[in-house]
């Protein structure tokens, strides 16, 4: 037996050999579904199947409005969550790190309470995690560095007790955690104690907690009712901020991937689908192969050879051409990966993806599935041909293989998965559109945005005028029309939000976002002003000194005058909250997209930086260009004057409002681009799997189609009916494609706005591609066939 097979594979080889285009056709088809699949397999198995870094993950859950709790409601019900052994509340606290005379460098954090590690079952590396009492008033300031900082810092265990400058505060690192380790994603490389306040009532707070042995993070109703009474008993909430509503624990795997997996899974159906038509291809190619050696097989069986000798040798053949394909899948696949990685919307795990060399494994396995598939085909054509028989066939010239109605079959399979991706690519284009439609109230050409981040011990005084000194530097670079600074930009997500009242009238538990920036911020931005003034320099600054008599100047959006001064002029009228001083507004702006792109416009209030604490480290900088191009160009030097200026500030990103605009668009744009290349690659290989079969069609007839000819049919005729066949391959592909759509296209809801999963434009749209496509496939050799000559043909037969 091991004889024959190595014959047998000696003689697939050779024959590979003999024919270099059927070999790099199948090999090169096959290599692109393969190494496709096998990329995103990597991607996507670290992010849904393999299990989380940490040994608790199954009993842990993140509580309902993530970024809303405060310290004061953590500090209340610390050591008291019903239902569960231990919580932990965090934070995002990014820190800057300056070692000697480099320049000051960013470090991805967040600050937590001690019980984080502990909740989540992660031990360090080295070293110890927090211990209880460090997140207290007056405690020693630790932290716990992660294996990639580590090794940046030395990679010597003499970096436990260690004392790191992190924001201006010497910081003793206790711990490092094991490599793969991350929390809450792979970008934050340190985590903080911070001395929690029980008064403070700031909602920028996570928690996560770890349930009780007997409960379940998916069913925790009953304790939630009790947390619940336990809030309302103690806190008074706006309607906004109600934490008594909505109670909810969301597994951790969920809260920290749960986001990303839409897109992953989009993806890798999509990858199937191409390698499915690249099997249908290849399948297809063998068929015409076997159909060729008709003549061949049947002189082998007639000398003795039986079926099953015959099947063995197809099948090794396939599986030849499966270990090249695979083999130049997984080169393909290690090629692509970091592109396709950030071509994922996943985040801050698209650059901790790394390929590692289990895809070669997942590639070589994909490939031998997929030949096995393939060689399915023309085997199916084998056992139901009679082999003998073809030897009259080929005493009389005729070529009528059995193979057309599986060729036939397999195009239309081809067609409608090349469907299914053109119309979800189309949906994607569609529901894109309606975004970038939307008017976010800020003019997004032109404008360079540079985020930096000081030390959180300068005060707020020293906070502004290093945002005013940077403004000033950043306005003498080139090309530069305006800048302004902000704490917080549109575009970016909610928060900074706090209560309000208005001088008046009765208003009670109602909150609003609140921005502090730069007088030129509303025309740097391109927020178009609807009455009164924006910040001028009749604005006074406030000192230390100033205590008394103090009323701060205030612009409102559209939102808020509607919502409160409904029918009148809000110029001149006083409001309240927040910052305990009386606020007069002098102007009202536009609508911007404070949080999401798709938000309803939520009411919002502008001051004056000096007249209101610049209290968070963070700052934006935006900086309007004359020309789109400039601002992309300026970034570098942005950086620069950012280093040269405020050394003590370290930048955490430089990028346009163009950009920011693309994030905001959210997932489906970068999804809308997978599936448009991919829908275009399937198109191509939808084309050529239509091309072979009408092709093999016309030959297989080309003796009726002479003999027509020869008898005075118009070669039209020939070619329009060849190219009919083909037309009606291709609109039944679509026709199951579009039904198959309808079924799969959920998997895409989650993208879709303004669209429905159920489309006429889109599945119009793509049916046309498709179908334009074919046709044109189609036409070739159908033109071909109709325009040789009949003499030559009957000659040869």
């Amino acid at each position: 037996m091991l004889a024959t097979w190595i014959t047998d594979a000696r003689y697939a080889a050779r024959r590979l050999r003999a024919r270099p285009g059927f070999t790099l056709l199948s090999v090169l088809t096959l290599a692109l579904g393969i190494g496709g699949t096998a990329a995103v397999y990597g991607i996507a198995r670290p992010l849904i199947i393999d299990p989380l870094p940490y040994a608790h993950a199954n009993e842990v859950g993140t509580f309902w409005m993530p970024g809303w709790w405060t310290e004061q409601e953590f500090v209340y019900l610390r050591g008291n969550f019903p239902g569960f052994r231990e919580v932990a509340a965090h934070r995002p606290a990014d820190v800057t790190l300056r070692i000697g005379d480099s320049p000051t460098r960013l470090v991805p954090g967040i600050a937590s309470s001690t019980e984080l590690f502990d909740v989540l079952g992660a031990r360090p590396l080295i070293g110890r995690t927090f211990q209880q009492g460090e997140d207290v008033q007056g405690a020693e300031p630790v932290a716990v560095v992660s294996y990639g900082l580590w090794q940046e810092l030395g990679g010597t265990s003499a970096i436990l007790g260690q004392r790191l400058t992190l924001d201006g505060v010497q910081r003793t690192v206790v711990g490092v955690m094991p490599r793969g380790f991350w929390y809450p994603d792979p970008s934050v490389r340190i985590w903080l104690t911070r001395a929690l306040n029980p008064q403070a009532q700031t909602g920028i707070y996570t928690l996560v907690g770890r349930v009780m042995p007997e409960a379940n993070v998916r069913a925790m109703e009953p304790h939630l009712a009790r947390l619940t009474t336990m809030l309302g008993e103690r806190f008074q909430y706006s309607i906004r901020g109600d934490k008594t509503k909505t109670a909810a624990i969301t597994p951790l795997r969920e809260q920290l991937l749960g986001s990303m997996r839409p897109a992953i899974v989009a993806t890798l159906v999509a990858m199937g689908l191409i390698l499915l038509i690249a099997c249908a291809n290849v399948a297809a190619l063998m068929l015409g192969q076997v159909e060729g050696r008709s003549a061949e097989l049947a002189v082998r069986s007639a000398l003795g050879a039986g079926r099953g000798r015959l099947t063995q040798q197809l099948v090794i053949e396939a599986i030849l051409i499966g270990v090249l394909a695979g083999a130049v899948g997984a080169t393909m696949a290690a090629a692509g990966f970091r592109l396709l990685a950030g071509a994922l919307p996943i985040g801050a795990w698209a650059e901790a993806a790394a390929f590692d060399w289990t895809m070669f494994a997942a590639a070589l396995a994909i490939a031998l599935i997929a030949v096995l598939l393939v060689v399915l085909v023309p085997l199916t054509s084998l056992w139901r041909g009679d082999l003998r028989g073809a030897l009259s066939l080929v005493r009389t010239g005729g070529i009528q293989g059995r193979g057309g109605r599986l060729e036939r079959g397999l195009v239309v399979a081809e067609v409608a998965l090349a469907m299914l991706i053109a119309s979800g690519a189309a949906l994607l284009v569609r529901s894109v559109a309606n975004l970038y439609a939307i008017d976010s109230g800020v003019d997004t050409d032109a404008v360079a945005v540079v985020d930096v981040l000081g030390s959180a011990d300068l005060s707020t005084d020293a906070r502004r005028r290093t945002i005013d000194e940077l403004s000033t530097a950043l306005a003498q670079l080139p090309g530069v029309r305006s800048v302004a600074g902000a704490m917080k930009i549109p575009l970016r997500g909610g928060g900074n939000s706090f209560g309000i009242t208005v001088e008046g009238k009765d208003v009670r538990q109602q909150i609003t976002y609140f921005r502090i920036v730069t007088p030129a911020y509303f025309a740097t931005m391109g927020i178009r002003v609807r009455e009164g003034r924006t910040f001028d320099g009749t604005d006074r600054i406030f000192g230390p000194a100033d205590t008394t008599n103090i009323e701060m100047s205030v612009v409102i959006n559209e939102a808020l005058a509607a919502k409160y001064f409904p029918g009148e002029n809000p110029i001149g009228r006083r409001l309240g909250g927040g910052f305990g001083v009386p606020q007069r507004i002098i102007g009202v702006v536009g609508n911007v997209a404070e949080g999401g792109l798709t938000d309803e416009p939520e009411p919002t209030r502008y001051f004056l930086a000096g007249q209101a604490p610049w209290f968070t480290p963070q700052a934006t900088l935006v900086i309007r260009t004359a020309r789109p191009n400039d601002a992309v160009a300026l970034l570098e030097s942005a950086r620069r004057t950012v280093q040269r200026v405020a050394p003590a500030f370290a930048v955490q990103s430089t990028t346009t409002m163009a950009r920011v605009l693309d994030t905001a668009v959210g997932p489906a744009r970068q999804v809308m681009a997978l599936l448009s290349l991919l829908s275009g690659l399937a198109l191509v290989l939808g084309a050529v799997g239509i091309y072979g079969v009408v092709s093999h069609f016309a030959t297989r007839r080309k003796r009726d189609w002479a003999i027509k000819v020869a008898l005075g049919l118009p070669t039209a005729r020939v070619v329009r009916y060849i190219v009919g066949q083909g037309a009606m391959l291709v609109a039944g592909g679509i026709l199951i494609g579009a039904i198959g759509t309808a079924a799969l296209a959920r998997l895409l809801a989650s993208f879709l706005f303004g669209v429905g999963t159920i489309d006429s434009i889109a599945f119009t749209a793509a049916s046309l591609a498709l179908l334009g496509i074919g046709l044109a496939a189609a036409f070739v050799p159908a033109r071909r066939a109709g325009t040789v000559n009949p003499a030559d043909i009957l000659r040869e037969q």
